[in-house]
């Protein structure tokens, strides 16, 4: 095959249309294998990005150069290998998550460095498992930003805020099995979900309030809101191991701000949040970043993490599956490249 199909924007904007067209069949470089992508996730950073969130930053990472191809998680199968992989062959059933380019995952065909992929898990059916490295990544990252271990939660109590969320399903579970007692806020719906997934405590956001929860928390996350950054914070035993956040405005900043101003807010900003938090705990603005080593443990363990409910789009329905995610429709979006 000499070409592939990618599902591309040529400008940012909410209203501007995903279109499908044909590209030539990229070519590995060293260190590099292509993939044939099976299927591959939509996430809200994808719809967000779509519509020029995080751009000037994303601009000097080489990743928001037009036609525009986003994406992260993929599930495929090896179709090319480059010069110097070792550990993957063509025909290799993989997984992963791709670092943010200007050529993502919704595509039939998708380049990568080989350490961003790993051999599939064979029993889980390949739209649900694309649904989980991206989030799965961020998790652990957010819990290195925060100095969750187990050393540090074990036996004690660990707040969640978002965890009804693709993020905090996965922080409940993770944190169950670290030994910590996980304190769940969210909506109710998907609260039922986080008991399942090992939560000992429920808290319907509508209902209570997180400044009526108690100060004794050994960590907190905040997949939810920032405006309830300050909140979590008072949450924080003395002796907590930190608190990291993802919804926090890095990337808000450097596109309001333009580059040196956006750098300057998040400095302030991040050292002002730093000081409301007991001496010693740690404090992270958590970002997607690939760990190949993060990626072998979901791999380990993806068979036992509640599989997601996911609606599946071709490739050219893409543009449904973004408005789908954007409305906040029920049920993960995932494109099936193969199926045109």
């Amino acid at each position: 095959m000499n070409h592939s199909y990618i599902a591309a924007i040529d400008g940012f904007g909410d209203a501007v249309a995903l279109g499908l067209r044909s590209a030539p069949c990229p070519q590995p470089r060293h260190g590099e294998i292509v993939v044939q992508v099976e299927a591959a996730a939509i996430n809200p950073i994808d719809v967000r990005r779509r519509g020029g969130y995080g751009s000037r930053l994303f601009s000097l990472m080489g990743a928001a150069r037009m036609p525009l191809v986003l994406g992260n998680d993929f599930v495929g199968t090896v179709y090319a290998v480059g010069r110097g992989v070792t550990g993957l062959r063509e025909g290799d059933a993989v997984f992963g998550a791709k670092p943010p380019s200007s050529a993502g995952t919704h595509a039939t065909h998708v380049t990568m460095r080989a350490e961003h992929a790993r051999l599939r898990p064979s029993s889980i059916p390949a739209a649900t498992l694309a649904t989980l490295p991206y989030n799965f990544l961020t998790v652990t990252r957010a819990f290195a930003d925060a100095g969750i271990c187990r050393e540090t939660v074990n036996g004690r109590p660990v707040l969640v805020h978002g965890a009804t969320g693709g993020l905090g399903q996965i922080a409940v579970w993770l944190l169950h099995r670290l030994g910590a007692s996980v304190t769940a806020v969210g909506g109710r719906k998907g609260l039922d979900a986080c008991l399942a997934a090992g939560a000992a405590e429920l808290v319907d956001r509508h209902r209570q309030s997180l400044a009526s929860l108690p100060r004794h928390f050994a960590a907190t996350l905040n997949f939810a809101s920032w405006d309830d950054e300050a909140d979590l914070l008072q949450r924080l035993a003395p002796d907590a191991a930190g608190h990291a956040t993802t919804v926090h405005p890095l990337l808000g900043n450097f596109d309001r701000l333009g580059l040196l101003g956006g750098g300057v807010a998040t400095l302030v900003g991040k050292r002002g949040k730093r000081g409301q938090i007991p001496k010693g705990a740690r404090y992270g603005w958590t970002t997607f970043r690939p760990n190949p080593s993060a990626l072998q443990a979901l791999a380990d363990c993806a068979a036992a993490l509640a599989p997601p409910t996911v609606k599946t789009f071709t490739l050219s329905q893409a543009g449904q599956a973004y408005l789908h995610v954007e409305q906040g429709q029920p049920r993960r979006a995932v494109l099936l490249p193969g199926q045109l």
